[in-house]
This record gives structure tokens, C-alpha cells and sequence, in this order.
């Protein structure tokens, strides 16, 4: 039998409770870019007209695991972001700026 979540939660002790929303929260700010496009609520159609580019470019780069620093940032940026490079160091983050005048290809999804 299925139960109601919130049931669920309020049996929860406070720490149990604590970590679920830091594992739920974690979990927004980790998306896939067919994610990212989903929650910006944009279709392959539209994010693809704006890139103009065909629909296919848009699934192809979606699926890739492997890609240009340009085409990613114009992929951002056509849904609203700016794409930023951090690399996680044992002593802290540091934001990579190398690539901050990388100018691409005039198709975004090549």
C-alpha cells in the first residue's frame, strides 16, 4: 500500500528530516542538460530555434559526454545562464577563467 510522503516526513526525526532536504536540494542543483532544459520548461524545439539549429543538434548535444567549452556555453546560454568552469580543489573551490573569451563555432550544437 502506497503512503502519503508527508506521513512519512512527520515520522521523520529532525536529523533524518534535515538530511532528506539537503539530499532533495542537492539533487536541483545536479542536473543533466536535458534536465536543465526541462525545469527552464523549454522544448528541444524552441531551445533549437533559438540556436537556430535543427531539433536533432539539440538531442545530439544532450546526449553527448564529451563536448567544446564553446558549444556548451552557447547551449547555457540560449536557455538563460552563463556557464561558469570551477575546479573543486582540497583547499576550495577556484573559478577557471581561461575560458571566459572562448568564442565558438556560429553554430552552437556542432
Amino acid at each position: 500500500m502506497a503512503r502519503d510522503y508527508r506521513e512519512l516526513q512527520a515520522r521523520m526525526s529532525p536529523q533524518t528530516r534535515a538530511r532528506s532536504q539537503a539530499k532533495a536540494e542537492q539533487m536541483e542543483r545536479d542536473l543533466a542538460l536535458d534536465e536543465l532544459r526541462e525545469a527552464m520548461r523549454l522544448t528541444q524545439e524552441a531551445l533549437a530555434e533559438r540556436l537556430h539549429v535543427n531539433q536533432a543538434a539539440i538531442s545530439k548535444v544532450e546526449h553527448r559526454t564529451d563536448m567544446m567549452i564553446s558549444t556548451l556555453r552557447k547551449f547555457i546560454e540560449a536557455m538563460g545562464g552563463e556557464l561558469e568552469i570551477r575546479a573543486i580543489m582540497p583547499d576550495g573551490a577556484v573559478r577557471i577563467t581561461q575560458f571566459s573569451e572562448v568564442s565558438g563555432s556560429p553554430r552552437a550544437a556542432s
